[in-house]
């Protein structure tokens, strides 16, 4: 019975390291730039996405241009980029966010 309670003890500990570091999911934005003082984001937003599967299989263009594109967006004022990630990596999408006019 010690058996069972000492790894039931260790399995949510596991769990929680898993949990507490992002491994079991992660959700963060970034900034592409690193010119903060005068940024002018514009008055149009485009998105782009590329997503994983299984790590063997991945679709989609992220790239600034797609996201130009996707908002009609014809000068580039500001570019983000987004990351989810799920189960060490198993899924994850990656999304460019690009502001402009």
């Amino acid at each position: 019975m010690k058996t069972w309670k000492s790894m039931a003890v260790g399995g949510m500990a596991a769990a929680l390291v898993l949990i507490g570091s992002g491994c079991a999911y992660m959700h963060v934005q970034r900034p592409l730039g690193t010119n903060f003082d005068n940024t002018q984001l514009g008055s149009k937003e485009g998105r782009s996405n590329a997503y994983s599967v299984l790590w063997l299989v991945a679709w989609g263009d992220a790239g600034t241009k797609a996201a130009a594109s996707q908002g009609d967006i014809k000068v580039i004022r500001y570019a983000d980029t987004e990351v989810k990630s799920v189960l060490l990596g198993i899924y994850s999408r990656v999304t460019t966010v690009v502001y402009g006019d």
